[in-house]
């Protein structure tokens, strides 16, 4: 690998580390470290909790390592990696996942709450209100926020279809919103 190390996709970072390309590793940890213990931490709400999940997740990639082929994103890979472990935590707190599939949101409308919560009260209250919505729908709001992935991959890594992650940001838009109209 050449010193080009910027310039190269997830996916061949990712194969250059499996043949033993520590640099390859570290690029992508950067590149992945803030996002992903972002979306664990709003997850599961609990900081020792987000970095023992952060740290398992990790640890597991360096283990399969040698498995990884390229079949999706690498992107997709890890926050599939890091859905499958707030799931296995959801279930040891005996936590459901429900789906909802009533409503739909426009495919291109993304607003960027906390953008519009600039002030230090009104970013406390979406930390807050984030907590209080149902685990599915944080969880797909999470993910659209923080992983720029498609509703179709956001829906892969939840295992549901695409219908059913635009209702589930839809209710969860609508909740933020009302709670934080104010700040908007």
């Amino acid at each position: 690998m050449n010193t080009a190390i910027e310039d190269i996709s997830d996916e061949q970072l990712m194969l250059a580390y499996q043949g033993g390309d520590l640099r390859a590793f570290e690029r992508l940890y950067g590149r992945y470290k803030g996002p992903l213990f972002r979306y664990l931490l709003r997850g599961c709400s609990d900081r020792a909790q987000a970095e023992e999940l952060f740290q398992d997740i990790w640890a597991g990639l360096i283990k399969a390592r040698a498995r990884y082929v390229v079949q999706a994103s690498f992107k997709t890979y890890l926050f599939q990696l890091g859905h499958n472990r707030l799931v296995d935590h959801y279930r040891r707190q005996q936590l459901h996942l429900v789906s909802d599939e009533s409503l739909a949101l426009e495919p291109d409308r993304r607003p960027d709450l906390a953008q519009g919560a600039n002030d230090r009260d009104c970013v406390e209250r979406l930390q807050q209100q984030l907590g209080q919505l149902p685990a599915e729908q944080r969880e797909a709001f999470v993910l659209q926020q923080e992983t720029e992935l498609s509703l179709e991959q956001i829906g892969q890594l939840c295992g549901v279809g695409r219908e059913t992650i635009k209702s589930r940001l839809r209710y969860a838009l609508k909740q933020l919103r009302a709670a934080l109209e104010d700040c908007l």
